[in-house]
Parts: structure tokens; sequence; C-alpha cells
């Protein structure tokens, strides 16, 4: 089989066509993706063919400077004009953040156009900054020791390695299940949890089976912790309990993706709650010095 007919096969099995917009927000490196909108045909005034362009839509990217700190529009900073012919040519395409103006991106890729209609197919060799949102700095807290091979699995998340990204997640896991037990009991300890409750997480640490130990504690979580009424433990404990064996890797990686997402939340949460109560104290503990200086006003008088 040739290359360009082995390169369309590729295409014709993936995804259908997408825009480059979403392609560029969304789409991992060494990712070979047809692309709606690739190119915009340019014509002289007597209706002749002069050329096809790169667009360069506006886009949405997660800004990491501390006076966005979330998702906003980035716009192309690439001035000059990027012709495409039918043959893949190589090129850099650069943004900036429209907020700040200090955070920029850029792109690495490999494009072609199928025709006239704008469609065309792109090849993402890579990005800088690398692809992906930020990890939390709760979810690194949690982690703690793991950092390092949770940044892997991250890494190989965003490069579509599933089974490696399934695997460096699981170890994080295991490795870290008393820290996370740790936290949910001090959260537990904080909203006066029962004491069966506390006890059982208690005992979940000392459980050497990570699988045991996950199950064991289903129904030992605080309403705070829950996930749209799920155990985010329970949740994790089903995705990592799966074995690896016949699995594709594209599966894989929906399954690690999702242990990220739960495991964000749940770091998430663990944070809110422990400063939901904190302020609550606080403005009791006002309230209470108010009242005593209230009464004693009035004792005084």
């Amino acid at each position: 089989m040739s290359e360009e007919k082995q390169e369309k096969q590729e295409i014709q099995e993936g995804h259908e066509a997408i825009g480059l917009a979403e392609f560029l927000e969304s789409t991992p490196p060494s990712s070979l993706t047809e692309i709606s909108d690739l190119v915009e045909a340019n014509y002289y005034q007597n209706g002749e063919f002069s050329g096809a362009y790169l667009t360069r839509p506006e886009i949405q990217l997660h800004c990491p400077d501390d006076s966005c700190n979330g998702t906003r529009f980035f716009r192309c900073t690439t001035k000059k004009q990027i012709s495409v012919s039918e043959e893949f040519s190589f090129e850099y395409i650069s943004y900036i953040c429209s907020n700040c103006r200090k955070t920029e991106k850029t792109f690495s890729l490999a494009v072609k156009r199928s025709g006239l209609d704008g469609a065309g197919s792109s090849y993402k060799f890579g990005e800088l900054p690398l692809y992906g949102p930020p990890t939390p700095s709760k979810l690194i807290k949690l982690i703690g020791p793991d950092r390092d091979i949770f940044l892997k699995g991250r890494r190989c998340e965003n490069q579509g390695l599933g089974i490696g990204a399934f695997v460096y997640y699981r170890r994080v896991v295991e490795n870290q299940k008393n820290r996370i037990l740790d936290e949910i009991i001090k959260v537990s300890e904080k909203l006066s949890a029962p004491a069966a409750s506390i006890e059982t997480l208690q005992q979940a640490k000392n459980e050497t089976q990570f699988s045991k130990a996950l199950s064991s504690v289903k129904d030992a979580l605080p309403q705070a912790l829950l996930i749209n009424g799920h155990n985010p433990l329970s949740l994790l404990h089903s995705a990592l309990s799966e074995g690896l064996h016949n699995q594709t890797d594209e599966y894989c990686l929906e399954i690690a993706s999702s242990v990220r997402v739960v495991l964000g939340e749940l770091s998430d949460r663990l944070g809110q709650a422990l400063k939901d109560e904190a302020e609550l104290n606080h403005a009791l503990s006002k309230l209470l010095q108010g009242n005593s200086a209230n009464n004693a006003s009035k004792g005084a008088q």
C-alpha cells in the first residue's frame, strides 16, 4: 500500500472532520486529523484561483498567568500568510492570550489541503507549552511524594499513550492510598462524621490489599466529598481494578483520563470542605465574640 493510500485510510478510519480551532485546542500531539476548515481559498478578480491559505481561528486555552488563571481566548500572532498545497508542508503557528497579552502558545504542524472547499488534514508534531491543562496544585499536594510519577502519567496521557498513563496513575493511587485516606479522615473529623465511619477509614489504612481497602470505605465518606452522589473512592476502585489484558490503548486512555479527573475533583472537594469548615468556624467565633461583648456591655449597665 502506498503512503498516500495508507494516510487516507488512517484518516477515514479515524473520527469525522473537525474544525481547526478544536484541533488546536483539544487534539494531542502525534495525531493525524481531517480538518473541515483548514484553508481559505483566494481568487483573483477574474475568478482564477490565486492560492489557499491556512485559516487562523481564535482558540480557547488555559492561561496560567496570575491575572487570568483560567480559560481565555488566544489570537494568532503569526503575521505571514501560510500557503497550503495538496502536499504536506511543515509550519509553525503562534498564539497569545488576548487577556494578559503574556502567555504564548506555539504549534508545530504538517498541513495539506484536499481541494478548494477549505478541507484538509493536519498532523500535530507538538506544542509549547506542552499540550493539556496544568495539574491543579491541590491534586499535586494530595499525591505528595508521587508527583513525578503522576506527571509522567500526564505526559503519557497527553501523547495518547493510554496503557502508560493507566499504569502510572494506578501506581500513584496505590502508593498514596493512606495519604488520601488521611485527608478524608481529616475532613470527616472536621464535619463531625459518625465515629463508626471514621473508624472504618482508619481500618482501611491498615489493609494491605489496595482493592479491599477502597471497597471497605464505600459507605464511609461524608456527603461533601461525593461526586454527583457517587463515592470517588468507589469510582477509582472500579476503574483501577480492571486489568490491562486484552484492552486497547484507546480504552486505557479513556480510563486513565477518567481516573485523573476524579482524583482532581476529589482533591478540590477535600480542599473546599476544609475551607468551608474554616470559614464557618471563623464566622461562629466572630459572632460568639460579638455576643459576649454585648452581654458584658448589658451587664455593666
